[in-house]
């Protein structure tokens, strides 16, 4: 990379700052032409290859793909950011290895973040324990992505629902950050909507009236009590109308 594009990179640090506000500005404009983008992924010119990954956060286009993965591998950590955005939007298969390999060991902390939200559009068993180490271990942001994604895995398989289950409510009951608990919160609720009424699922309840209960955050318990209510369990819905009727809970 030439030196005159690393410095034009770094004037755009504080624009790119949160990613996934570039993405959803991407859907609200008129998509840029993806043969056009396509050829400006190989654009030597950093900064014009960086406008064309980013393209791909709004444009689905399968040629793209093996270029996209190329660039999670890229010197400048926006350009990982937003190819990791663009294989959130551009699901391939073939990419999953390689976006797990990025979440465990990039030292980005918003390539880390874009890819645990990404890994939540793939559903893929691959990706599991990568995002429960993530939701462990990480910082905030990336935490509160993972658990999201870790929410979307309900359509796998019932293994993986269960595989994801103890992390989300050890984060629900001991992170730090109330995001990040709320995010669990409707993540548990996801997955126990497709369980048999069976431990795993009886366990699932329990910590989400706890944090209904318990929670010192207003929006954590808001999302426990949208998770009940969406799952419907008798015991739960009990619970709700008592808290009501005793001005606890409204």
């Amino acid at each position: 990379m030439r030196s005159d594009d690393l410095y034009l990179i770094e004037d755009m640090e504080t624009a790119l700052a949160d990613p996934l506000d570039q993405l959803l500005q991407a859907e609200d404009t008129t998509p840029p032409d993806p043969e056009v983008m396509l050829a400006q992924l190989q654009d030597a010119n950093a900064l014009n290859r960086l406008a064309a990954v980013r393209a791909f956060a709004a444009l689905t286009e399968p040629k793209a793909i093996p270029a996209l993965i190329k660039a999670l591998d890229d010197s400048c950590s926006n350009i990982r950011t937003a190819a990791a955005y663009a294989l959130g939007r551009n699901v391939s298969h073939q990419a999953v290895d390689v976006l797990i390999e990025c979440l465990r060991h990039d030292q980005n902390d918003n390539v880390r973040k874009a890819i645990a939200w990404a890994l939540g559009n793939y559903s893929d068993r691959r990706s599991i324990q990568p995002l429960i180490e993530a939701l462990r271990r990480d910082i905030a942001p990336v935490r509160l992505w993972a658990a999201s994604s870790l929410g979307n895995t309900a359509v796998v398989d019932y293994e993986t629902v269960i595989g994801a289950v103890p992390s989300l409510i050890e984060a629900l009951r001991r992170d730090a950050e109330a995001d990040v608990r709320s995010n669990c919160a409707w993540a548990l609720g996801q997955l126990c909507r497709p369980l048999p009424a069976n431990i795993v699922y009886a366990t699932v309840i329990d910590a989400l009236i706890e944090a209904l209960v318990e929670d010192e955050d207003l929006s954590v318990r808001e999302d426990a009590k949208a998770s009940l209510l969406q799952v419907g369990d008798a015991r739960a819905l009990q619970m709700i109308e008592t808290l009501q009727q005793d001005g606890l809970l409204w």
